[in-house]
C-alpha cells in the first residue's frame, strides 16, 4: 500500500515509478491523502505495470464509504476494500468487474481500531459470502476485543473459499508467517515499509519490498499449518 498513517502518500506517483521494476503483483492506496486526479494517475500506473490495484476506504461513516465505492468505480480499480456497504457496492459495482471486500467487525476512529469478537467477525464474514462479495478486509492487528490470530481463524472458517485480506499494522516477518498459517490469503503493509521496519539498516523502499516478497515466497513453498 502506498500509504502512511492511513493516508495515500503525497509522492505516490514518484514512489510508484521507483518500485515499478520490482514487479509487485498487488499495489493499493487509500481514498484520502491526495487529490482525485492523482489517484486516477496512480491507478493507471499500477495497472500499466500489470499489478492488481486496490482502493481502501478510510472513513467508517456510511455516506463516506458509499462515496468511496463510487470513487472505486470512477477510477476503475480492480478491488475496493473497506466500508460495510455490501448491498450498495453490489449495485454500484455491478458489471464493472471490480471486486468488493468489506470491513468485518466494527472499525472505529482514525487511525482505525477494530471492535468485535470472533463470533462477530464470523457472522460478518458469512454475510459477505451471502452477499457474493469477493472476500473481506480484516483489521486483525487493530483488534481491541480479541487476539488477532483468533479473528483470522474465525474469518477463515466462515469465509470458506472467499478471499481473506488482513490489513493494518503488520510490521514484521513473524506476523506475515502467523497470518499465513492462520488462513489469510493476502495482507497489506503501508507505514511499516516507509519506516524501514523489515530490512534492518536498509531504509530504502526497494529493499523493504524485496525482503517482504522473499518472506512470502518462502512461506508459500510449504503447506499451511492450519487451513481453518
Amino acid at each position: 500500500m502506498l500509504t502512511k498513517g492511513d493516508k495515500t502518500i503525497a509522492d505516490c506517483l514518484a514512489v510508484m515509478d521507483e518500485i515499478n521494476e520490482i514487479e509487485l503483483g498487488h499495489i493499493g492506496f487509500k481514498d484520502i491523502g491526495v487529490e482525485k486526479d492523482t489517484l486516477r494517475l496512480l491507478n493507471k500506473k499500477i495497472k500499466d505495470a500489470g499489478s492488481t490495484s486496490y482502493l481502501e476506504v478510510v472513513s467508517t461513516t456510511r455516506e463516506a464509504a458509499q462515496n468511496s465505492i463510487r470513487l472505486a468505480r470512477e477510477l476503475g480499480v480492480d478491488r475496493g476494500c473497506g466500508g460495510q456497504e455490501m448491498a450498495f457496492a453490489a449495485k454500484v459495482l455491478r458489471d464493472t468487474g471490480i471486486e468488493y471486500l468489506p470491513f468485518v467487525g466494527a472499525p472505529v476512529g482514525h487511525p482505525t481500531k477494530l471492535e468485535g469478537t470472533g463470533e462477530r467477525i464470523a457472522a460478518d464474514c458469512s454475510d459477505a459470502v451471502d452477499s457474493d462479495c469477493f472476500g473481506v478486509d480484516l483489521l486483525a492487528y487493530r483488534a481491541v476485543d480479541a487476539e488477532p490470530l483468533v479473528l483470522v481463524e474465525y474469518a477463515r472458517r466462515a469465509l470458506k473459499g472467499g478471499y481473506l485480506l488482513v490489513a493494518g499494522s503488520i510490521d514484521c516477518a513473524e506476523q506475515i508467517e502467523d497470518i499465513y498459517h492462520a488462513g489469510a490469503d493476502g495482507f497489506t503493509i503501508g507505514s511499516a515499509i516507509f519506516a524501514g521496519k523489515f530490512s534492518k539498516g536498509r531504509n530504502q523502499i526497494q529493499p523493504q519490498l524485496t525482503y517482504i516478497l522473499d518472506t512470502t515466497s518462502k512461506l508459500t513453498e510449504h503447506p499451511r499449518l492450519s487451513t481453518g
